[in-house]
């Protein structure tokens, strides 16, 4: 894989930082601290007022908390920056309405459904959308089983979820050898049922 070429006399105009903290409680809740902020390299002129070189254009708050299923039970928001002071932030407790919603059951779609356009903040829906993957991220062994090794445990959660664990694929085939699948010559991407005896992994 391959980037393109940077250009040498490239100058940074802008810079988003999104960052994401899962903390457990202890007693079978998790919670989701998700922040993005947007930083300018030059003063910008926003609502007739100058906002100076380095000074946050946003800088935003979105925190859920979330049951072992990925159910949220509480969630809200925070704007310490926005563009427009006071009219940026007066949607209230609108991503309260993300509490019922369970991350991996149609949530992208949920979301977009409750707190798409105007119903919400741009910046803090679209950073809702990586809540999801980072859940789990924080969830892979300790919650879900990801290594599939004990003889009754199901398929591990992240086989099928990407192109590198696909399941008629090689890191499947090698890591997670019980759970691959030979490759169906009459539907492509698609797997059959387990092979009787897994192919010898070349080394």
């Amino acid at each position: 894989m391959a980037l393109p070429t940077a250009a040498p006399e490239r100058q940074l105009k802008h810079r988003r930082s999104i960052d994401v903290q899962v903390f457990a409680r202890g007693n079978g809740l998790w919670e989701v601290d998700a922040r993005i902020t947007d930083v300018k390299t030059r003063d910008a002129i926003l609502a007739n007022q100058v906002r100076r070189a380095g000074d946050p254009i946003h800088d935003m708050l979105l925190r859920i908390v979330v049951d072992e299923q990925c159910n949220i039970l509480d969630a809200g928001s925070l704007s310490n920056s926005m563009p427009y002071v006071g009219r940026c932030d007066d949607h209230g407790d609108a991503y309260r309405q993300l509490i019922g919603l369970n991350l991996l059951k149609s949530f992208r779609r949920e979301l977009m459904s409750r707190l798409g356009g105007a119903r919400g903040c741009t910046h803090l829906t679209e950073l809702a959308q990586v809540l999801p993957t980072a859940v789990v991220q924080a969830f892979a062994g300790e919650v879900l089983d990801t290594d599939g090794q004990d003889p009754d445990a199901q398929q591990p959660f992240q086989i099928d979820r990407c192109h590198a664990l696909r399941a008629d694929g090689a890191v499947v085939q090698e890591f997670y050898p019980r759970w691959y699948r030979r490759p169906d010559p009459s539907s492509p991407g698609r797997a059959t049922q387990p092979a009787a005896i897994p192919p010898p992994v070349e080394t």
